[in-house]
């Protein structure tokens, strides 16, 4: 039986909300029990737990679920701005069948990490190997989690999925890839949505699997429908390559199941590239439920020296969703930089990772943008030009998944998670902003 299944879990969700609200509490305690809390930890109230800078009071609580967006914002039930500002956990996507970390940490131990950084959602890769072919997680890659051992992808997947939820950390479904492996290149056979060995009716089938398969789960807040079209993919035209007419199918197809889903679509071009949604927007058959998002990283722009250069850059390929006349939501799925020294995270010289990220983050922090930084790993997981437990470097947590790998990293990351939240409708500010950037 599915780990979330049927109206029991209908009956724990239930229970969970009174709880959540009635009885605050706080995470398991290590010890030999530490591999069996990953099925009994209970939620915490979001305001509940101590956290750097307020990093806890930022979780989602679930009597404020579920999300919906209202023009430029994603908002709450009660119509109030939400900002998703979490990290990406990888892993489950590749041949490993499971999220990085489960060798070296107990899970609990990992999901307490993402929580006392204040991190407040988390996008979860998956194939769609993984789900139709659910092979069991190899052994290796569970060595610290042994109640998880003989498990398949699927149970594993669920497993971290709710370990998450039951900490008050949102999850959003990321569907990575088709086959299993390490994400991207243009000759990797998934490049598009689907492949001859996964159809599109198969992308369709395995989202209406996954959206049910969550849908008792309110902090399963989305879906996000494909990772980094790119390639042949196209914006409108033939249909064989228009990833917007596509995104179209997968995003009905996952409200058919769960209407109260947000679905983030990506841009084409490794989603650096959202232009196309200004002529051509995506139209979903239940409303306020889109999230554009598009991916940045250092190499997406080149030749900048200062904020404004960058920005210029930006602006015509997405930053226009923000700060242009009409605004809607965006979250910035993917951004990353090297975890090896502080310039890293700061600097003036042009084509620096340092220059990059401080431009980014600038623009992200001073319009609320959403985001989800690449990657919360401290390891690599197995894949083309990766080795299995290698260090990550660019990774929030050390190699041994225990600390953060660059203290100034995570400390620029927790200013992020201050939301600041600009009105709409609040002109002068906003566009006293929008005159200063452009």
């Amino acid at each position: 039986m599915s780990f979330f299944d049927g109206s029991a879990l209908k009956v724990r969700w239930l229970c969970r909300l009174a709880v959540a609200v009635l009885v605050p509490l706080t995470l398991l305690a290590a010890g030999a029990a530490g591999a069996s809390a990953v099925a009994s930890a209970r939620p915490v109230a979001a305001s509940s737990a101590p956290g750097a800078h307020g990093g806890a009071s930022n979780l989602l609580a679930l009597g404020t679920l579920p999300l919906h967006t209202a023009g430029a914002q994603v908002v709450n039930r009660f119509g109030r701005p939400v900002r998703l500002a979490g990290v990406n956990w990888y892993g489950a996507e590749s041949v490993d069948f499971a999220p990085g970390g489960l060798q070296l940490r107990p899970l609990w131990e990992i999901v307490s990490q993402i929580r006392q950084l204040g991190f407040n959602v988390v996008r979860l890769p998956y194939s769609n190997q993984m789900v139709e072919q659910d092979p069991v997680v190899p052994s290796y890659a569970l060595k610290a989690n042994p109640g998880l051992e003989g498990l398949r992808a699927m149970q594993v997947y669920e497993r971290v999925v709710h370990a998450l939820t039951s900490q008050g950390i949102a999850v959003i479904l990321d569907d990575h890839n088709s086959n299993a492996e390490w994400c991207c290149s243009g000759t990797d056979g998934n490049t598009l949505w689907y492949n001859s060995q996964y159809p599109q009716s198969a992308w369709l089938a395995d989202w209406k699997k996954m959206a049910a398969t969550f849908r008792g789960d309110p902090l399963v807040i989305g879906a996000d429908l494909r990772n980094e079209p790119r390639a042949a993919a196209t914006w409108g035209g033939p249909s064989s390559t228009n990833w917007q007419a596509a995104a179209e199918l997968g995003g009905d197809a996952v409200l058919s199941v769960n209407p109260h889903l947000l679905v983030f679509v990506e841009g084409t071009s490794y989603a650096g590239n959202l232009s196309g949604a200004k002529g051509l927007p995506v139209v979903l058959n239940v409303p306020n439920q889109l999230v554009y998002e598009v991916h940045d990283y250092a190499w997406y722009e080149s030749g900048f020296s200062d904020y404004q250069q960058w920005y210029q850059q930006v602006y015509p390929k997405w930053a226009y969703l923000v700060t242009g006349r009409h605004p809607v939501p965006l979250m910035v799925g993917e951004f990353g930089t090297c975890d090896t020294s502080l310039s890293c995270v700061t600097g003036t010289t042009p084509g620096t990772n340092g220059l990059w990220f401080h431009v980014l983050t600038t623009f992200l922090q001073r319009y609320d943008v959403n985001w989800t930084y690449w990657a919360v790993n401290g390891t690599q997981s197995t894949g083309a030009g990766r080795s299995y437990g290698a260090p990550e470097t660019y990774g929030v947590l050390n190699p041994s998944w225990d600390a953060p790998a660059l203290p100034a990293l995570t400390e620029r990351l927790r200013q992020m998670e201050r939301p600041v939240f600009i009105s709409p409708a609040n002109t002068p500010s906003r566009g006293a902003r929008l005159r200063r950037d452009r």
